[in-house]
Parts: C-alpha cells; sequence; structure tokens
C-alpha cells in the first residue's frame, strides 16, 4: 500500500512540473493533479504492460524507442479521460 502512495506521490510531482515547465501541457488545479495522477497509476499498471506485449516485435525492432510513443499516448489517454487534465499536442508529450 504504502508503494502504491510513494508512485501516486511521483506521479504528481512529475505531473505538476511537467505543467509548470512544458508549454502545451495544463492542470487546472491540485485536486485535477491527484486524479490524474491515480488515472495514470492505473493505466500504468493495466493498459501498459497489454500493449508493450502487442508491440513487442516493432518495439525490438526500434530497440526500445517505441516505448516513448507508448508513454505519450498512455497521458494523451489520461488527458482524455480527466476534465482539467489537457495535452495541446502530440508534440508536448514527447
Amino acid at each position: 500500500m504504502l508503494g502504491f502512495f510513494l508512485r501516486w506521490s511521483i506521479n504528481l510531482l512529475a505531473l505538476v512540473v511537467a505543467g509548470s515547465v512544458i508549454k502545451g501541457i495544463r492542470i487546472e488545479s491540485l485536486g485535477t493533479g491527484v486524479i490524474a495522477a491515480g488515472i495514470l497509476g492505473i493505466v500504468n499498471a493495466v493498459i501498459r504492460p497489454v500493449v508493450l506485449i502487442l508491440t513487442l516485435p516493432i518495439n525490438i525492432l526500434t530497440l526500445g524507442l517505441f516505448t516513448l510513443l507508448i508513454n505519450a499516448a498512455m497521458l494523451m489517454l489520461v488527458s482524455a479521460l480527466v476534465p482539467g487534465f489537457m495535452i495541446d499536442s502530440f508534440g508536448p508529450l514527447f
């Protein structure tokens, strides 16, 4: 349980830093950031492993660089699910 909260806190910190540093990523409030960090944790625990297994041949061919696109896609999914967490385009994600 402590590991879950630690990962959630790290995700929240990373989202807040990204929202303040990278133009194109906006988080309306801290509550929105907390919700987005929680959903990002769930997406990374459930959906991301399935996508990584399905794209394993592409990942091997690109020597793991395709994982960056998968991570960006997971963030884009979270931004579509959480109102108040907005990402303008694919550029700021990558």
